[in-house]
């Protein structure tokens, strides 16, 4: 019985850190969840031994760690999700003419879980089951773009960080900030060449009704056709966005 009042206060930080638009201070994090101060600072370490909670001794705040993505990726990759996409996926590549594919963050990578080929298209190295670093990916560009700011720097906390593959993209923190404040502006992320070259992609966030971004929707199109899927797209993720109770 001991601990469910401190797993409570636990589920209670995440979800109050998890519906701030940046991270906060210790004492405002205490009086939220309605903790001690004292009893906060501890049950705070705790979360970031295990890689929930990240600390910011810059800005004396606290976010969310990778491991509150890792759980949230989780439920992102089960079947629901899947079930949902598929037939959102299916019209969208009627409507486009071209391969579309679902893909959830996990860690630094994409993972793909869901692909819709377009009859006569080559197969892609977006398959099922592929990861992909997500910096490079416009699936990954688009659901880290709704991210907070500190949320993508504990990810990415230094050049190590980036993967090259082609030997272009952001390969620094401020190159991928952006990149990201670019795809905020537009609604939609784009790569080209930079995960296969010669293959273009566009793709826009899913969100969840905590507003968090839960996917990216995207198709794969020859470098150098006209850009003019991007609506299609982001048409396909705000539909998806509301089957999962999500806002515009």
């Amino acid at each position: 019985m001991g601990q469910v009042p401190a797993a409570t206060r636990a589920l209670r930080v995440l979800r109050y850190l998890a519906g701030q638009p940046d991270p906060v201070t210790l004492d405002r994090l205490a009086a939220a969840v309605g903790l001690p101060r004292s009893t906060a600072y501890h049950l705070v370490a705790a979360m970031i031994e295990e890689g929930f909670v990240v600390h910011l001794p810059e800005e004396h705040r606290y976010g969310l760690g990778v491991a509150a993505f890792e759980v949230g990726s989780g439920y992102s990759r089960q079947e629901p999700l899947q079930r949902i996409s598929r037939r959102l996926l299916a019209d969208l590549v009627d409507r486009s003419g071209h391969t579309a594919h679902l893909a959830v963050l996990h860690g630094r990578d994409v993972l793909y879980v869901v692909e819709e080929r377009a009859p006569g298209r080559p197969p892609l190295v977006t398959d099922v089951g592929v990861r992909l670093p997500a910096h490079l990916t416009a699936s990954g560009r688009a659901i880290m773009s709704a991210l907070p700011a500190a949320q993508v720097r504990a990810l990415y906390p230094d050049p190590s960080a980036f993967v090259d593959r082609h030997g272009t993209g952001p390969r620094t923190l401020s190159a991928l900030r952006s990149v990201l404040s670019e795809t905020r502006r537009r609604g939609y992320a784009t790569e080209q060449g930079e995960v296969t070259p010669g293959l273009a992609s566009v793709a826009a966030p899913v969100l969840d009704h905590n507003q968090h971004p839960v996917a990216g929707v995207a198709v794969t199109f020859a470098d150098g056709e006209p850009d003019t899927l991007a609506e299609e797209v982001r048409r396909a993720a705000a539909a998806l966005t509301k089957r999962l109770g999500g806002g515009a």
